[in-house]
């Protein structure tokens, strides 16, 4: 058994790491604290190919592995915590569902400008009546013609200010199997978006309306029976939040790390003492546990996508991990930290969100029982 990256991994990590610090590090608090999305790092990611890993070089991709994608996204989040998001949006969840399932004209006229960076992609899956109970969707999909009519709506889209295409769960007839999704492109007759609305961490989500879209049969991606492929892609997705949350804890870590060296309290520097060194031992244990879960998920996606329970299991250490270096951090640190001149307190913002997004703690640790007990535990009311 190794726990160490092979010389290929370690290499691939060192390159992307350079790139940041060449490309990103400079202007990484400005873009913390911008509303657009950064389009031109898109661009340089695409050019490096740090978009489209694990899309396959058919599809235009580069043909790397999920654990690539997650040493990117770590790397680039180390230096500049917003660029990640690109990579997330560039390799993880939606895109990869697309790379996976779509036809050969689906990739040619949609993916290709994403894997340029030219385009971006999100996902709109959550519902005012379906959260965490996603199954519970109501956007529906009625026939007409060879096309299909989507009515419904959609909330709490990451990215759906600036997505120029969204992969939409909808229902195609009841129950699970009657779950499957669509694409739907910004400017489509009958979408539009409501007022935009800001989460703590910064990022704005606006409600999307589906007033009778048609949708012609070249832009459904799963059709009736597709929920099962499109939440193993969804898995995916969990680990590039699992991965950033790890990494923006790191992040602020590392920043904390530097100010209880330089900074100095009492006629000695802040690392003398004990209750902050406890502080940074209980950070580098809790990090180190969720790496080692994260890569063993990445790692074990050697079919495609990820084993769910090991996703959940990376998810919720990685979580946790984030958000409480994040949080320690910003304590260390006082009011520096509490500052939006430090990055420290963006980094607990977006943790603290990860929390909730891709799959809320206690959902997860609802899959992770069910592994515990080898059985589904349900906890939908019986019907009377």
């Amino acid at each position: 058994m190794n726990f160490n990256l092979t010389e290929e991994q370690a290499m691939f990590r060192d390159s992307v790491a350079a790139f940041a610090d060449r490309h990103l590090r400079d202007d990484a608090l400005a873009r913390a604290h911008s509303d657009d999305y950064p389009w031109e790092v898109a661009e340089k990611m695409a050019e490096a190919g740090l978009i489209g890993i694990t899309s396959t070089a058919e599809d235009g991709g580069v043909g790397g592995t999920l654990m690539d994608a997650v040493l990117a996204i770590q790397e680039i989040a180390m230096v500049c915590p917003r660029s990640a998001d690109v990579i997330q949006a560039g390799n993880f969840g939606a895109i990869r569902v697309l790379s996976q399932y779509g036809t050969d004209e689906q990739k040619e006229r949609l993916l290709k400008p994403l894997l340029q960076g030219k385009a971006l992609i999100a996902v709109a899956m959550t519902e005012p009546g379906a959260g965490s109970a996603v199954t519970e969707l109501k956007a529906t999909a009625t026939p007409d013609g060879e096309g299909w009519r989507i009515s419904g709506e959609k909330i709490f889209t990451t990215h759906g200010l600036h997505a120029t295409v969204f992969l939409v769960y909808v229902r195609f007839g009841p129950g699970v199997d009657g779950i499957g999704s669509v694409l739907v492109e910004r400017g489509a007759e009958g979408f539009s978006f409501g007022k935009p609305s800001r989460f703590l961490s910064g990022e704005d989500w606006n409600t999307l309306y589906f007033d009778d879209v048609y949708v012609g049969p070249e832009n459904v991606v799963l059709g009736p029976g597709g929920f099962k492929k499109q939440i193993s892609g969804f898995n995916v997705e969990r680990l590039g939040n699992s991965s950033r949350a790890l990494a923006l804890g790191r992040h602020a870590f590392e920043l904390a790390r530097e100010h209880a060296l330089n900074r100095h309290q009492f006629g000695q520097p802040l690392v003398n003492f004990q209750g902050l060194q406890w502080k940074f031992a209980e950070m580098k244990i809790k990090a180190e546990a969720a790496q080692l879960l994260l890569y063993r998920a990445a790692a074990g996606a050697d079919t495609g996508f990820p084993s769910p329970q090991d996703t959940a299991i990376a998810k919720i250490a990685c979580n946790r991990a984030g958000f409480d270096m994040a949080n320690e951090a910003m304590q260390i640190m006082g009011g520096t930290g509490y500052s939006e001149e430090s990055l420290v307190e963006y980094c607990f913002r977006r943790t603290r969100g990860w929390m909730i997004a891709g799959g809320t703690i206690e959902i997860l640790l609802n899959r992770v029982a069910e592994g515990v007990f080898d059985r589904r535990l349900p906890i939908r009311e019986k019907a009377a």
